[in-house]
């Protein structure tokens, strides 16, 4: 049976990342790399699609933090008998894929169930299992190794589970003072096992790196303990080598409890990255998002004709969509996708983020090259041809493409940036084009954008339908907060896409996305309200809001695509860098250091 998704943490090594149960299952990881196929994913199945349980034997009460300022997640255990905690944590520093787990017994003794289930290709092989002995500088080592096709995992520890097939389980007591870890390691199938580590120098050393890393936070301000954790959950998301920033860890959770709403986000979205390295940028970090340019060029490469709106974690283009009938879904929800298929879509939108994040950058000295602004000048001066024409927005529709307003939006930021890096760094462009788009864009959004009768901004230019994505309007610039029509706008979106108080990005009945079934609200949105609330002079009801939505969080921070107000649940895929993007940016303009306030985005 499926788990709530809160009671799931996140740990990571900043390649890829397990998702560990309340009840001490890691129940889904993806090795090597976030968008590779998963050894364990109970997380749609059940334990027979692979797992790794590692917790008290009968009943206990759990309470978890991540020590501080990391992504090492401390799970305490009490029973009636005693009192233990299983430190989870993956180590960072070194090209390798391990996960380690320890457990010490801190008062009386505890009875642990140790299992291991190891299901290649998403649950659909099962490895070939050995037990062997390694010796290593002299000393002998029981581990278990487990093979499919080009994938190894091997398990190390003291003692080993034994085979109850297809699993291995076992069953040990430690009393106080005693404590045994475990060691999975990654490797390719063909090559030598991977050698022991230290796991008591790699735990050091990954909490010393962390630690160091987020000491450069510059965000001071309110709700300082929750942007730490977002920013630390942004950093897990961005991959170490190659500068890929994916949306999500996890594939196929639903916008719809038994739903098929149900989307891979192991990817890198321009767009989500763009917006990533903004929220990363405010709160400090320009420095350390420098590897995303590095990735946005190559992924680029010659021929912006062929530009994705998304891309593998190294840039790759494999991204085609299929469904993987063997898995029954997150509670029934069906069909399980792995890749995507709105990496065909056409979505304007992603330059304007794009060249805003970039502007960033180049304003805080990080790579305003020649390399940098070439590819920006051939993306504006691709855009310049095809900015008019409908698109799939920045939902991803599935319907016939539209007019979006907040699209043609995204096109005026595009080139209102360009412009300004062409006449502030004296950078070669044609700026005469340029103003000529920059300027018919924004008498689109004015006109075929913005219902005259009802006095807001609309979804398209072919309804009166609102979007929460028109949340942003000021934010980018486009009009002034105190605009008319964007004060419309917000009370528009109150009246319509209010559930419970929290926002939906649009009304799905409406049809426009060309899919059955609802969804939830999105809690990037109610970020944007909480933002839009700061910016017309809502402070109260901007707080009211922003409190509200981080009690949505689970027990260490995290925080996945949706929230149900009715169920109490968090829903979608998790944890989504969209919703801790926004609590950063909400948290910013609470502040008074947020989007707009620097005379930028």
């Amino acid at each position: 049976m499926s788990k709530p998704l809160e009671t799931y943490a996140l740990i990571g090594d900043r390649r890829s990342a397990a998702l560990v149960g309340m009840d001490g299952s890691i129940d889904w990881l993806c090795l090597p790399r976030f968008d590779s196929h998963a050894c364990f994913a109970a997380l749609l199945g059940d334990e027979s699609n692979g797992r790794w349980l590692l917790a008290p034997d009968g009943d206990a009460t759990c309470t978890r933090r991540y020590l501080d300022d990391t992504l090492v997640l401390e799970s305490t255990y009490t029973t009636a008998s005693g009192k233990a905690r299983v430190i989870d944590f993956m180590p960072t520093g070194e090209q390798r894929a391990d996960v380690v787990r320890a457990v010490e017994v801190l008062e009386g003794e505890m009875t642990f169930v140790h299992e291991l289930v190891i299901c290649f290709n998403y649950g659909a092989t099962v490895p070939w299992v050995t037990r062997v002995t390694e010796n290593w500088s002299g000393h002998e080592l029981d581990a278990l190794r487990c093979v499919a096709g080009a994938d190894s995992v091997t398990l190390r520890g003291p003692r080993m589970p034994t085979s109850e097939w297809p699993r291995h389980r076992d069953r040990f007591t430690l009393s106080e003072g005693d404590r045994i870890a475990f060691d999975l390691v990654w490797g390719p199938s063909h090559r030598p096992v991977p050698p022991p580590i230290d796991e008591v120098e790699r735990l050091e050393a990954t909490i010393a790196e962390s630690r160091s890393w987020i000491g450069d936070l510059a965000y001071r301000g309110p709700y300082e303990d929750q942007v730490r954790r977002s920013v630390l959950v942004l950093r897990a998301l961005t991959h170490v080598d190659t500068g890929g920033i994916v949306a999500a860890v996890t594939t196929s959770l639903p916008e719809t409890l038994g739903g098929s709403r149900n989307w891979d986000y192991r990817f890198s979205w321009l767009r989500d990255a763009a917006l990533t390295v903004e929220a990363l940028v405010h709160a400090g970090f320009a420095d350390g998002t420098a590897a995303w340019r590095n990735w946005l060029i190559r992924a680029a490469a010659g021929d912006v004709k062929q530009l994705l709106i998304m891309y593998e974690v190294d840039g790759g283009r494999d991204l085609a969509e299929r469904e993987l009938d063997h898995l029954p879904g997150y509670e029934g929800s069906q069909p399980v996708r792995i890749g995507n298929g709105a990496h065909t879509q056409r979505q304007t939108d992603v330059l304007g983020e794009v060249m805003i994040a970039l502007e960033l950058l180049r304003n805080e000295g990080i790579y305003g090259d020649r390399d940098t602004w070439q590819l920006q000048r051939l993306l504006l001066d691709g855009l310049a041809e095809t900015w008019a024409e409908p698109d799939n927005g920045i939902w991803e529709v599935r319907g016939p493409r539209r007019s979006f307003t907040h699209s043609k939006a995204m096109v005026w930021a595009a080139f209102d940036r360009g412009i300004r890096a062409a006449t502030t760094y004296d950078l070669p462009g044609d700026v005469a084009r340029w103003a000529e788009v920059r300027d018919a864009a924004r008498e689109d959004v004015l006109t075929r954008g913005h219902h005259e009768e009802r006095g807001h901004f609309t979804q398209h230019d072919e309804t009166t339908e609102v979007d929460a994505s028109l949340l942003l309007l000021a934010t980018i610039g486009i009009v002034d907060a105190d605009d008319p029509r964007f004060v419309r706008t917000v009370e528009q979106i109150e009246n319509d896409l209010l559930r419970d108080g929290l926002v939906l990005r649009y009304r799905t009945e409406s049809g426009v996305d060309g899919l059955s079934g609802d969804e939830h609200p999105f809690l990037i949105c109610c970020f944007w309200l909480v933002i839009a609330y700061a910016q017309i002079g809502r402070r109260d009801d901007a707080v009211d809001l922003m409190e509200r939505l981080l009690g949505t969080t689970n027990d260490v921070g995290l925080m996945a695509e949706q929230y149900s107000p009715e169920l109490q649940r968090q829903i979608g895929n998790l944890p989504q860098a969209f919703s801790h993007i926004g609590l950063i940016m909400a948290a910013s303009a609470l502040a008074g250091h947020g989007p707009g306030d620097d005379g930028s985005a």
